[in-house]
């Protein structure tokens, strides 16, 4: 299932705080997850989808080079946006 417009802007607004604040590290990370999953579930029931696994892996390296930036930056925000997406355990 893709990405609706009230669910990313009901995400945006739980990371960012407001409706303007795509750009906030933390949502990029909370937008990125979320796809993630989708796609997760999507080469689920298609194994053989190479092009949706491309994009996968894709999203997977753009998430972890947002986190990077944000455990470089601000550790307590980095850990906040772990906490609250269940990324790490």
């Amino acid at each position: 299932m893709s990405l609706t417009k009230e669910n990313k802007s009901e995400i945006i607004s739980r990371f960012g705080g407001a409706v303007e604040n795509t750009g906030k590290a933390e949502v990029q990370v909370a937008l990125f997850s979320r796809r993630i999953t989708d796609l997760t579930g999507h080469l689920q029931q298609h194994p053989k989808d190479k092009h949706s696994r491309r994009g996968l892996l894709m999203l997977v390296g753009k998430r972890k080079k947002v986190l990077n930036y944000l455990k470089n930056v601000d550790i307590d925000r980095y850990r906040k946006v772990i906490a609250e997406l269940d990324l790490r355990k």
